[in-house]
């Protein structure tokens, strides 16, 4: 478990987690509204060279970055989707099987969609900190 005490231990933790599982194309982030999914992904954006402004796609479901190479970056907020049907209308089921890197907040709902190896990062805001969590998870 990683305890981030600051804004800038995000960037620290970012980079540690871009290098250590740069082979990976899923990564997704659970946690509690306001535990520090989407500030974590805006610096690991950053770490990865993306210039674009990052920002929630809560409302428009999918966000997409371009990274220094010019490889598209796919940022999924999952939270407002009611169920398969609707991710799948939203052409959702398309980006998490383009072999892109797709970075996913509230994963869960969309489980079944999901393939290969995927980094789950899990958040818990304790007190004045949050605690990150990482995992591997297969599916298939």
């Amino acid at each position: 478990m990683i305890q981030i005490y600051s804004p800038e231990e995000y960037e620290k933790v970012a980079e540690i987690l871009l290098t250590t599982y740069k082979h990976i194309k899923l990564w997704l982030f659970d946690g509690p509204m306001g535990a520090g999914k989407t500030t974590f992904i805006r610096a690991l954006m950053q770490k990865a060279g993306v210039k674009d402004v990052v920002s929630s796609p809560t409302f428009a479901l999918v966000n997409e970055y371009e990274r220094a190479d010019g490889e598209p970056v796919y940022h999924l907020d999952c939270y407002r989707l009611s169920g398969i049907d609707e991710a799948i209308q939203a052409g959702i089921d398309e980006i998490v099987t383009s072999g892109k890197w797709c970075l996913i907040e509230w994963p869960k709902i969309i489980e079944p969609l999901l393939w290969g190896t995927a980094l789950l990062i899990t958040f818990e805001k304790i007190d004045n900190h949050r605690s990150v969590l990482t995992e591997l998870k297969t599916y298939e």
